[in-house]
Order: structure tokens, then C-alpha cells, then sequence
């Protein structure tokens, strides 16, 4: 399964375990382990010799086969699986020869060993989710009472425990986790249906080798052939796409986070890690940057397969063709993004005093919406809003804090005595039902 990342970028934008799972030989061998599966099901059947099924699975290893000349033959074939059977062909013994490929259309080749692909990348993504998810579940329960700003339209807005922001993050990976192992339970499946989906070559022993075939393969069989109905593989690119921009959400906050200006919290740092060719002070936001890259083109790569559904009649020219580089480029970038994201789930760190710091920053004024409803109790929520948002705006203009224009004011004062104030004006004493929507967060994080 060929891909456009180079070998110089790919370690930045992949991991190591996707690379493997989308390289050019593991794909050319979920071809081979097809082709293999198909004769084993057809000598089960009755439909060829068991021996032929011997030699051609003896056959069936990519190691065997010189990329090289398969890539060369494909460009003029017009697809890999063309080339590849004569090969296999040319590898078996004169009577196993007869019986390579029997029934089948490059297309159930191309497609079955497509979802071969994708379920070894739902498995080489588990973990690294696994890992993502204990890493904020962690420090959720570590900063379940530490304050922080909470941002509206990037603008200081209310107080917010930091806990419930890492909770939501372990939320949000925990249902692309979930996405996943149902993509992989339900939304794989065989591809058999020989030249038109209809089985036809096989006469009434196609339905008997396509059961038997998706045992051999482990994947779920269809009702019928899926030539150009690409929703499974639609699905497939969403499930990925999303993973990914959950990931890119969590990396933009943390890049945010790390602004020198803000300092809120850190990706780990270590030798020659987020360092400036210029300038030595430098601690750039690397594992968010590729977070962030792979969120920037997963969304159109997934648009791309998204294009490709739209197939003429029973087999068509171009768009199936369009998916081949586009998909494992996507399987890349996600697997690029989410160990970004691990690294940064494991290793974040926290100042604890700098986020204290940024809440008094607007001298109170972050506490703006608590006194408004402790005083709209009093005397309604119109005129509350009202003398507060004079006390605000007059505070701003004077350069004071917010607490000691309302302690001058006798309209307040008048219902909110100095202690109440004061009270109102501690972070932690407003944070509504956060502390439950953590607990519910976590509690999440069990659901099968």
C-alpha cells in the first residue's frame, strides 16, 4: 500500500507501528495471505484439488516477490493485483497453476487486502489510545482542584478546575477508542464477488467459498460484493479523521498553554527537544506542531475518500483507484497525531502557581459573572448585570481591581457585605457542577 510520506518525513508525521503496518511489503503479503485463504476455502469447498491449495498457499510470501517489477507492471495493468497473480502463478507448480486467483476479480484482491490493513491499524492505534487516555485520566485526578482560566473566544472567561479540561481530553480519545473497536467489529468486511458481483465463475458454490473465505480471513462477510459501494471504507476515513482532530484540539490547547505569555503548562521537555536553530532560549510545541499537522490534512485526505464513493454501476474507473494512496496516508498522520498526543499525556507539566497568577491577571474581573449572580438574587438579574458591568468597565479604566470598586459602591454593598465579596472573589468557590462532570468523565472512561 504505497504511501507519499518520505522516509525523511515520516518519522515526524507517523509511528513506527504504522509505517510497518502500511508498508509496501505488509500490504503486498495481506494480498498474498488472500490469495492463500481463497484456495484453502475453494479446496474445503470442493472447487479446486487440495494440493493446489498447498502449493499456492506455500507460495504466498511477499518476500518472494520483487516490488520493483510488481510496481512497473502495475502502471501498465492499471492496478497491483493483476501483475501479482501472474507472479504467484509463475511461482506454483503446472497443476496448482490452473487454480490461482479461481472465481475472484483484482478488485476482491485490492479490497479484502485494504480491510486486512485497516484492522492492523486499529490495532497498532489501541494502545497508544490506551495510553493517552490513562495519562489525562491521571492528571485529571491530580488537578481536579486546580484552578485555571477558562477561555472564551480566546479571552479570559470564568474559573475552571484544569482537572475537567484533562478529563474532557480523556473523554473525547476514549470515544474515538470506541469508535474504533466497532469499526473493527462491525464495519470490516470480506470483499468477494468475482468480475461483477455476482460470483458467477463459481456457479452455486460461490456463496459456500465466500463463508468459507471470511472464516480463513477473520472478517465478517457482507450480504454481497461491495465493488462501488465504499461506505465502509467512508466510515473507515471518518473514524480516522476524527481521532485526529481530537487530537489536533488537544494539541492546539496545549500549544496555547505553552505561549510564553500564558505558561500554563508544557510538553515534556529533554536534550535538543523544541530547540531553535537561532535562538537558544527557545521551547517550541514539537509533539502539538505534529498533532496539529496531521489534524490539518487528515480532513482532506478523508474528503478525498469521501469523493471516491461516488462509483459508476458494478466497477469503476478512477475513484476506486484514488483511495489506494489516499487511505494509508490517513492510517499515517492519525497514528502521527495520537503518539504526539501520548507523549504529551504523559509527560505534561503544570504550573500550578503561573495559572493562580493568569486568574488574578484581570484584577477580579474573571469573577465578574459570580458577583452579577449573588447580587441578581437580591435585586434581579438586569440591574445586577447593570452595576456590575459599570463596576467592571470603571475598574478597567482606573487600572483597579474589580473587588475594590464594588466594595465602593453602596448599591452592592448594600446586599453583599466585604466577606461575601470576598468569597465570591475565590475561583474554586464557582465552578457549578464541575467537580460532578469530572467524576461523570472518568466514569466514562469504564464504558466498554
Amino acid at each position: 500500500m504505497s504511501t507519499a510520506l518520505s522516509p525523511l518525513l515520516a518519522p515526524m508525521l507517523s509511528s513506527a507501528a504504522m509505517r510497518a503496518v502500511c508498508d509496501d511489503e505488509a500490504y503486498l503479503q495481506h494480498m498474498l495471505d488472500r490469495e492463500a485463504a481463497l484456495a484453502r476455502a475453494e479446496a474445503a469447498t470442493g472447487v479446486i484439488p487440495a494440493n493446489a491449495a498447498g502449493s499456492i498457499t506455500k507460495a504466498c510470501k511477499a518476500s518472494s516477490f520483487d516490488l520493483a517489477d510488481l510496481a512497473e507492471a502495475a502502471a501498465r495493468s492499471g492496478n497491483l493485483a493483476i501483475p501479482l497473480v501472474k507472479a504467484l502463478t509463475a511461482n506454483v507448480d503446472a497443476d496448482a497453476a490452473r487454480y490461482v486467483h479461481w472465481g475472484a476479480t483484482s478488485q476482491d484482491v485490492i479490497d479484502t487486502a485494504g480491510m486486512l490493513t485497516l484492522r492492523a491499524a486499529i490495532d497498532a492505534l489501541l494502545p497508544d489510545l490506551d495510553r493517552a487516555i490513562a495519562g489525562f485520566a491521571k492528571l485529571a485526578h491530580q488537578h481536579r482542584n486546580t484552578a485555571v482560566v477558562a477561555r472564551t473566544w480566546l479571552q479570559h472567561a470564568l474559573p475552571m478546575p484544569f482537572g475537567l479540561k484533562l478529563a474532557e481530553y480523556a473523554a473525547a480519545l476514549h470515544r474515538s477508542r470506541t469508535r474504533l473497536q466497532r469499526l473493527r467489529s462491525e464495519g470490516l468486511a470480506l470483499q468477494f464477488g468475482g468480475a461483477a458481483g455476482t460470483l458467477a465463475a463459481l456457479g452455486d458454490k460461490g456463496l459456500p467459498v465466500a463463508e468459507k473465505l471470511a472464516q480463513e480471513l477473520k472478517l465478517p462477510l457482507p450480504d454481497a460484493p461491495w465493488h462501488t459501494h465504499r461506505d465502509r471504507i467512508a466510515e473507515a476515513a471518518s473514524v480516522f479523521a476524527v481521532l485526529t482532530g481530537t487530537c489536533g484540539k488537544i494539541a492546539r490547547d496545549v500549544s496555547l498553554m505553552m505561549q510564553t505569555d500564558v505558561a500554563e503548562a508544557f510538553e515534556p521537555s529533554g536534550e535538543g527537544r523544541g530547540g531553535s536553530s537561532t535562538m537558544p532560549h527557545k521551547r517550541n510545541p514539537v509533539a502539538a506542531a505534529t498533532a496539529l499537522a496531521a489534524a490539518t490534512m487528515a480532513p482532506n485526505l478523508a474528503a478525498t475518500i469521501f469523493a471516491a464513493q461516488v462509483q459508476d454501476h458494478e466497477r469503476s474507473a478512477g475513484p476506486w483507484q484514488a483511495e489506494w494512496p489516499t487511505l494509508p496516508n490517513l492510517l499515517l498522520v492519525t497514528s502521527g497525531a495520537l503518539t504526539a498526543i501520548v507523549d504529551i499525556a504523559e509527560g505534561l507539566q503544570v504550573d500550578v502557581a503561573r495559572m493562580r497568577a493568569n486568574l488574578e491577571a484581570t484584577g477580579g474581573l474573571i469573577m465578574a459573572e459570580a458577583v452579577a449572580m449573588a447580587l441578581a438574587e437580591k435585586i434581579g438579574k438586569s440591574e445586577a448585570h447593570h452595576l456590575v458591568e459599570a463596576a467592571s468597565k470603571k475598574a478597567v479604566t482606573e487600572k483597579k481591581g474589580l473587588r475594590d470598586m464594588l466594595t465602593k459602591d453602596p448599591k452592592v454593598t448594600a446586599h453583599l457585605s466585604a466577606d461575601k465579596l470576598a468569597k465570591l472573589f475565590e475561583p474554586m468557590a464557582y465552578q457549578g457542577a464541575s467537580q460532578a462532570l469530572i467524576d461523570r468523565l472518568l466514569a466514562s472512561l469504564e464504558k466498554k
